[in-house]
């Protein structure tokens, strides 16, 4: 038993702290016991520095070294004492630290890095409130400054970490925090960059630089990135920006690790800064503009929830379940939203909390109605108005809310599903209604009626209502006709009053006969009075008749094509357009397409390219008027155009352009030979067949176009079109390549993400379309060669374009890989076409590059193509033609080749090659005796060949007329292969002997060492 007080010596203190199970609190004691009674100190220095070396020398994380390395600094930090003022460190912390500020820069870099994780581990275990001299902080200072630039990652790493204690995050030129942003910015290993993350200053100058590591390439990166944000970063803060798009981003990750940590530790800690409250979060996020991702957040935020912390967390609701509507906002029914379709997706198990948060829908129904006329109409002049624009701006964002809000009401009750389909189409036929809700307000309306024939009838009467509504008719008053009615009935009065004048005066002289017919005339006169009367009363006053008056104006023509493009992008593919589609599409959709408006000549497009996928009569009828509007309409319309025609060559193929070319009706023919019809026919394929071309060119041509949309949606297009098998073409596929290379398309993130998955899901789909890649290798890499240096294509790594084309066209990367590993694979094919272009020109500059090529394909284990390549690469005493190693002289590629050709060669073959490269080097600029000399015994004439594809006209052969498929038995080749014995699973414990054994033990070398001296 060892106390304080038995003291040991250096060598035996080293011995047992090797050992994990030893005391080292006590190895300190005793050592430090015998330390204190020292009188000269130096010996003790030298020797303990001594034992100490034969740990640095070990690179390799082994147990027993770490356990010394341990050891030592805990030695080392207990001579520290309190910090006072005017006191020195120990001498024997300071001689430490002089002997390995003295050992940085040896040229040993097991040495470089214990140096580095000594310091590292003596600064971290020192005190928080310890101080060490001003000269000796320097030295450290810089010689880790030195270490961080070292060429192993592993002392980059331990220089980082001991730099911790060094920062000043408050100095803007603190080297230390310089050095780290550095690291973060251009350190290409990302251990070394995890290492700076996890132990640099947060700082308004290096906080960006921390944001920025949110998106690095390596998801441990990114992981660390987000737990540092987490602990170290106050909500506040960060920006709006900053938080928008650390959700953005963290939620959609392509790793899991990622999405959990944002999920598990981001979130959290934000909302404890928040004292949990999600309605405040909420407003630290612009929800009006990022709806989307507020949504994802409040996702996350309740899967971490209980049901009682969610019923507890609800938003503040009425009586009738309802958020009153003075109280309405951005945020709560937002988030009163998200809460409804959290339940609404637990199914039966959420059906009873959701009764909790929503009431019924015809209670809702007409609490929707009221809140959507509430939204207030603008005129010009207010909208004029920031603030009056901002409020109507709201209001459509809570109407937005209020809207999705359907889709998790009980519409089963017939009474209440009326009631909201009621107020939907209300609301559509209203004009007073946004136009932003037109769109949302369909979608709800056409998801409650399930069967297409009635949304089509439901939809065509509110567009009818839209654009021809009722209007009474009223005749417009005309001033001369009044003022001649009212002299007319002047005059008729005057002659009433003549008359009964002249009446009285015959009655006064019995004049009965006269005065009969004066009595009748009267009669007439008043009739013709109140005739007049009336007609005074009917111009005055409007009519009761109610005409349809037809608008035309964009905003009306926007809405209707909007509630028409939502019908038909919901009706079933399988429902046939009937008489009212055809309607709409006559007096709606064409006309608009000629609207000097461009929202509606956009929307009727969208609407056209969607009914022509119903119908492929339709399509070959209208495929020409989109073709012309995608080349000369504004930039969104034509997009949508592309668009249209990409969906119709996907649903109809190519074939549908050769059936418009021959549908085209021909002259009639006064031959009766049936060569003429045959001959139409013909020509009609042709016509269908340049279309297409013309298609293809007018798609390459917009690859190349500066408009960044345009160009990202058709390579978009074009990538669909090609995984879906509608058009196979390795030009086009190069040129995809290139455009993905292209450094004009580096912040075209869409395009970027687009095309780097079609790449690897095309290439791993069939063997098929792994030849299409190889097929499109050379164009690609002849292009880049061929850059001019003022193209962008310029700066493109050629390297890096191989390797992908490597890596696509390996046959391990096929979702269902042959398992016949002798069958002839596409990288056979590919070394051949290297092969090819070597002989062509052997002293190019890529021949270098082809032959590093060459020796990372995975070539097939066919004996036949195995000596077709050899016989290529190596000559041959009765091969006319050159090989490759005849005609290359470069070094660099030489040595490629020999490695190749060792690969390719069999057991045997390796034998012999070995010894020769052994005894006498191949002198592959000679004839080729040696060589010969080891594959003679699988010489065949050239007209044998089956793998001679894409080589120089000399020596070129078909490869699908010549290669076969070798039919052999799977172990064909491993015949020599000696079985391999049966061998006992071993027990636990002799593994845990065995892993003993391969422990690194310090004790051998100290004993040698001690033995030696």
């Amino acid at each position: 038993k060892m106390t304080a007080d038995n003291e040991i010596d250096i060598k035996e203190a080293f011995q047992r702290a090797q050992k994990g199970h030893n005391n080292k609190a006590k190895l300190v004691a005793s050592l430090k016991s015998r330390y204190n009674k020292l009188e000269d100190k130096t010996l003790f220095h030298e020797e303990f520095v001594h034992y100490l070396k034969y740990a640095m020398i070990v690179y390799k994380r082994e147990p027993s070294v770490e356990s010394v390395i341990e050891f030592v600094v805990r030695f080392a930090t207990s001579f520290q004492s309190p910090p006072r003022e005017e006191e020195d460190d120990h001498p024997f912390l300071s001689f430490i630290f002089n002997f390995l500020l003295e050992s940085h820069k040896v040229s040993s870099h097991a040495v470089r890095f214990r140096v580095c994780q000594l310091i590292n581990k003596l600064l971290g275990s020192m005190a928080e409130n310890a101080q060490i001299d001003d000269d000796l902080f320097d030295r450290i200072h810089q010689a880790m400054l030195v270490r961080v630039t070292d060429k192993f990652p592993n002392v980059r790493i331990q220089a980082a970490l001991a730099m911790t204690r060094l920062q000043q995050p408050k100095d803007a030129e603190c080297p230390t925090i310089n050095a780290f942003m550095l690291i973060l910015e251009n350190d290409c290993n990302a251990e070394v960059r995890r290492a700076v993350l996890s132990c640099i200053a947060m700082s308004p100058l290096t906080l960006p630089k921390v944001l920025k590591r949110t998106r690095d390439i390596k998801e441990t990166v990114r992981k660390l990135a987000y737990q540092v944000l987490a602990d170290k970063v106050h909500i506040k803060a960060l920006t709006i920006a900053q938080r928008v798009s650390l959700l953005q981003q963290g939620l959609s990750d392509t790793s899991e690790a990622v999405r959990e940590v944002v999920c598990s530790r981001l979130l959290p800690a934000w909302l404890q800064r928040l004292d949990g409250d999600v309605i405040e979060l909420l407003h630290r996020l612009d929800v009006e503009n990022c709806a989307e991702t507020a949504l994802d957040t409040l996702k996350a935020v309740l899967r971490n929830m209980s049901t009682e912390e969610l019923l507890e967390n609800r938003v503040q609701l009425d009586s009738r379940r309802l958020i009153p509507v003075d109280s309405l906002s951005c945020e709560n029914v937002l988030y009163w939203r998200s809460l409804c379709e959290f339940f609404k997706k637990k199914g039966d198990e959420g059906e009873e909390m959701l009764e909790q948060v929503l009431p019924d829908a015809a209670t809702y129904a007409q609490y929707l109605s009221g809140c959507l006329k509430a939204v207030p109409v603008l005129s010009e002049e207010q909208r004029a108005d920031f603030n009056q624009l901002e409020l109507v701006m709201t209001k459509e964002f809570i109407s937005q809310q209020l809207i999705h809000l359907i889709a998790c009401l009980d519409t089963n009750e017939e009474g209440g599903r009326k009631r909201v389909l009621a107020v939907l189409q209300e609301m559509l036929a209203l004009p007073q209604t946004p136009s932003s809700l037109i769109f949302l307000l369909t979608e709800k309306l056409l998801a409650l009626i399930p069967d297409d024939h009635k949304r089509i009838q439901t939809v065509a009467e509110i567009i009818s209502d839209v654009r021809e509504p009722i209007m009474e008719a009223s005749r417009p008053l005309d001033e001369a006709e009044s003022r001649r009615q009212q002299v007319q009935l002047a005059e008729v009065k005057v002659r009433v009053l003549e008359a009964k004048q002249t009446l009285e005066e015959c009655i006064a002289a019995q004049e009965f006969n006269r005065a009969a017919e004066l009595k009748s005339s009267i009669t007439d006169l008043e009739n013709r009075r109140n005739q007049i009367i009336q007609e005074i009363a009917e111009s005055s006053q409007p009519a009761d008749k109610e005409t349809r008056t037809e608008k035309s104006d964009p905003e009306t023509l926007l809405r209707c094509l909007t509630m028409c493009a939502e019908l038909l992008k919901q009706m079933s593919m399988k429902t046939r357009l009937g008489p009212t589609i055809s309607a709409l599409m006559t007096s709606l959709v064409l006309p608009s397409i000629a609207n000097a408006h461009p929202a509606v000549r956009n929307m009727a497009v969208l609407c056209l390219g969607t009914c022509t996928l119903h119908s492929k009569e339709l399509a070959k009828t209208h495929m020409v008027l989109l073709l012309q509007i995608a080349q000369l309409d504004e930039v969104k319309i034509r997009i949508s155009a592309l668009r249209a025609i990409i969906d119709l060559l996907l649903v109809f193929g190519f074939q549908l352009l050769s059936e418009t070319a021959g549908s085209q009706p021909a002259p009639p023919s006064q031959s009766p030979d049936k060569q003429e019809d045959d001959m139409a026919a013909a020509a009609a394929v042709e016509k269908g067949e340049d279309t297409a071309q013309s298609i293809l060119m007018m798609l390459s041509e917009f690859l190349d176009s500066e408009v960044s949309d345009l160009r990202t949606e058709t390579a978009e297009g074009l990538a669909k079109l090609i995984y879906m098998g509608r058009m196979s073409s390795s030009k086009m596929l190069s040129r995809l390549v290139l455009l993905w290379y292209n450094p004009v398309t580096e912040d075209d993130t869409r395009l970027r993400h687009c095309l780097g998955v079609f790449f690897q899901l095309y290439a791993r789909e069939s063997r098929a379309h792994q030849e299409v890649v190889e097929d499109s290798f050379l164009p690609t890499v002849r292009t880049l060669l061929n850059a001019p240096a003022t193209s962008p294509l310029a700066e493109v790594d050629i390297t890096n374009v191989v390797e992908l084309f490597v890596e696509l066209t390996r046959p391990s990367s096929l979702i269902k890989p042959n398992l016949l590993k002798q069958e002839v694979c596409v990288h056979d094919y590919l070394a051949v076409r290297l092969c090819g272009e070597m002989l062509n020109d052997p002293t190019a500059p890529e021949v270098r590059l082809y032959a590093k090529t060459l020796s990372s394909l995975d070539l097939s284990r066919d004996e036949t193509v195995r000596k077709d390549l050899l016989s290529l690469l190596q000559h041959r005493p009765l091969h006319r033609v050159s090989s490759v190693l005849q005609v290359v002289k470069d070094r660099v590629c030489l040595r490629a080749l020999e490695k190749m050709i060792y690969q390719l060669a069999d057991s045997k073959e390796q034998t012999e090659l070995l010894s020769a490269s052994a005894l006498q080097p191949l002198d592959v600029n000679a004839d080729g005796t040696h060589a010969n000399r080891a594959l003679n015994r699988h010489e065949r004439p050239p007209d044998t060949l089956q793998l001679q594809r894409a080589l120089p006209p000399h020596v070129c052969v078909r490869p699908d007329l010549c290669c076969t498929v070798v039919t052999a038995s799977p172990l064909k080749g491993l015949q020599n292969v000696p079985e391999s014995a049966a061998v006992l699973r071993p027990s636990r414990r002799a593994k845990t002997a065995a892993l003993e054994k391969t422990k690194l033990d310090l004790n051998t070398l100290i004993n040698q060492e001690a033995n030696v001296s």
